[in-house]
């Protein structure tokens, strides 16, 4: 893989001959599922050797994960680690609360007799792992142009909602992680303001990630079932409660033409353009929005690009600006794992 020029990321280390042909692992866990890579760095770019995927709660550890990997794959000698969590870092060290883990680097890198470790906040790796994507990684929803010069936005629903961005310096694009995701949600509509109630009787305060994620898509769905009295067919939901609740719900709406699961993705994705605007204009990202994360790359073909991008730039004055910010869906799952091994092969205070 070899760093895209659409995303002139700031890789100081890139251009220094001594982070050539490092052993390298990286690693993104995620409350599900913990995915680690073993990269071989060359060139400004990475090689990815092994990948494997790992279910998170049948460990007691990430140690326990890393030591499986290490022995699985017999390696040695890898010099470099760098982790990838859904939660704020700070000096090295998160406590990411899906996980229930207390993590240090300094323990893995004691522990594992790694030369360099490092931890980021998984939408900022994402946000690194993007510089290595091709044209190809990435679905236009409104431009067929590429990034412009500027601030880039990045929001991406998964198991929670992650949110980042890449503050454009002038000449290279360096990204940085947020918690916007745990900001507060605000009702437009008289029916969100009923949503919002039925929230708040759940959550007291009701963020952003109660209804862009996993979790507030299935909150969007039983509002609608329990609240706004759409019928729920027997069959459905028996389908929803074994199944994977974004797969089901997006297969009703596609092939059963179930009315209570397109009005539950339809109103998704209408929060997503919203909180996508909110975004955009907090980082005055003119460079770009890019979507990323597992429920937009799920319901993709779902997605119509025009009432996304009519939503999206909804304004009370900033129409203008917003209309003319490129926006794209990455189609890449990985790019949390790359952008992590590309982080520690070649960033350099």
């Amino acid at each position: 893989m070899i760093l895209n020029p659409k995303f002139p990321l700031y890789l100081p280390g890139a251009k220094n001959a001594g982070n050539d042909n490092i052993s390298i692992i990286g690693a993104n866990l995620r409350e599900d599922i913990t995915t680690l890579g073993h990269f071989i760095s060359a060139n400004g770019g990475l090689e990815v050797k092994i990948q494997n995927s790992y279910p998170t709660k049948e460990y007691a550890s990430f140690a326990d994960i890393l030591r499986k990997f290490i022995q699985d794959n017999m390696l040695e000698n890898v010099k470099r680690l760098s982790v990838a969590v859904p939660g704020p870092v700070i000096n090295g060290k998160s406590n990411p609360i899906r996980l229930g883990w207390n993590l240090d680097i300094e323990d893995f890198k004691r522990d594992f007799n790694f030369e360099k470790a490092d931890m980021l906040n998984d939408q900022e790796a994402s946000a690194y792992g993007m510089g290595l994507l091709e044209d190809s990684d990435l679905d236009p929803i409104y431009t067929s142009g590429n990034l412009e010069k500027g601030n880039v936005a990045i929001l991406a629903p998964g198991n929670g909602l992650g949110e980042a961005g890449y503050f454009f310096d002038g000449k290279y694009i360096r990204p940085f992680a947020t918690e916007g995701g745990h900001s507060e949600f605000s009702p437009r509509t008289n029916v969100e303001v009923e949503f919002y109630q039925f929230l708040n009787n759940i959550y007291g305060i009701v963020s952003w990630e109660n209804v862009l994620s996993k979790t507030g898509l299935f909150n969007i769905y039983r509002f609608l079932r329990d609240v706004k009295r759409h019928p729920e067919p027997e069959w459905l939901a028996e389908r929803l409660s074994e199944g994977n609740f974004v797969q089901e719900l997006y297969k009703a709406a596609v092939e059963d033409d179930v009315l209570i699961c397109k009005i539950a993705l339809d109103t998704f994705i209408e929060f997503l353009a919203r909180e996508a605007n909110n975004l955009t204009l907090k980082l005055k990202a003119t460079g770009g929005l890019l979507i990323s994360g597992d429920i937009p790359q799920e319901i993709r073909s779902y997605i119509d690009k025009d009432k996304f991008y009519e939503k999206f730039k909804i304004s009370d004055k900033m129409e203008e600006m917003l209309r003319n910010i490129p926006i794209y869906l990455n189609k890449n799952e990985n790019t949390a794992l790359n952008g992590a091994a590309l982080y520690t092969a070649y960033y350099q205070d």
